[in-house]
């Protein structure tokens, strides 16, 4: 019975560990102006963790109370350890494509650069990342023209193409080589609209194209592209910042299963 209780204590206490963690970095995510999924959901399972390590016994109490309690009690944990499996294959997934990078063999006709979120009108340190990196590769093919891509946050009245061009005039790259894209609010109108604004500059879709976003966003950014019309496309993937990198991760899983649901790919 002593080693019944010494159990359920320390299962107590690292759910309220887990808990306490997981709401800390969801906060602190949400207070650099970062609210998404994969910053939520965090907080969400964070908030179930205390909730049950503060409840533990009358949760105890409740599961030994009837048999169709106990089977409820195994198919949540079931399906959520199950879930867990899954979460875990994809970040390997993720993990084993963020290493590609843009092939710097044959030049780029075009450098499209997908963006990412702008809290408070300012770039935030992913999209600063992916914008780093198309200026390396507009430098290194300095006849191709970049395309920014990406609307208007909500509740902001700044576009992200705006704030993409600007960060990148002000590092030096020549304001007639940018093409804006400020209309789209997913991966696949960013995608879409820019084939139009290209086409209308007489660049076809078939013409060499590399693609620049996260590196976590690059696998199914890429399958996007070859849905849009794009034939011709490859990536470079900007790092993500450590302190956010699997909120990212698990954005992009939820991303990844409506992305397939919805056809984008």
């Amino acid at each position: 019975m002593h080693d019944l209780k010494t159990g359920a204590t320390w299962r107590r206490i690292c759910l309220a560990l887990l808990g306490a963690l997981l709401i800390a970095d969801a906060i602190a995510l949400m207070l650099m102006g970062l609210f998404n999924f994969g910053v939520v959901l965090p907080l969400a399972i964070g908030a179930a963790f205390l909730a049950l390590s503060w409840r533990w016994k009358a949760v105890a109490q409740w599961r030994r109370a009837s048999r169709r309690n106990r089977w409820i009690w195994g198919v949540g944990g079931a399906a959520f350890a199950g879930w867990l499996v899954t979460l875990g294959m994809f970040f390997y997934f993720i993990d084993a494509g963020i290493s590609e990078s843009a092939a710097t063999g044959s030049p780029a006709k075009t450098i499209l650069i997908l963006g990412s979120g702008t809290p408070h009108c300012t770039a935030s340190p992913t999209l600063a990342a992916r914008l780093e990196k198309g200026l390396a590769l507009a430098r290194q093919w300095p006849a191709a023209r970049v395309v920014v891509s990406g609307g208007q946050d909500f509740g902001l009245r700044c576009s992200e193409a705006d704030i993409m061009a600007d960060y990148l005039i002000a590092h030096g790259l020549e304001p007639d080589r940018l093409i804006r894209e400020d209309r789209s609010t997913s991966t696949e109108e960013n995608l879409l609209f820019s084939r139009r604004l290209l086409e209308q500059q007489g660049v076809s879709a078939g013409d060499p194209l590399v693609l620049v976003t996260s590196d976590f966003h690059l696998v199914r950014a890429k399958r996007i592209a070859h849905k849009a019309g794009f034939r011709t496309v490859s990536g470079a993937g900007a790092p993500t910042p450590l302190y956010l990198r699997y909120n990212a991760w698990l954005r992009e899983y939820f991303a990844f299963i409506s992305g397939w649901v919805l056809r984008e790919y």
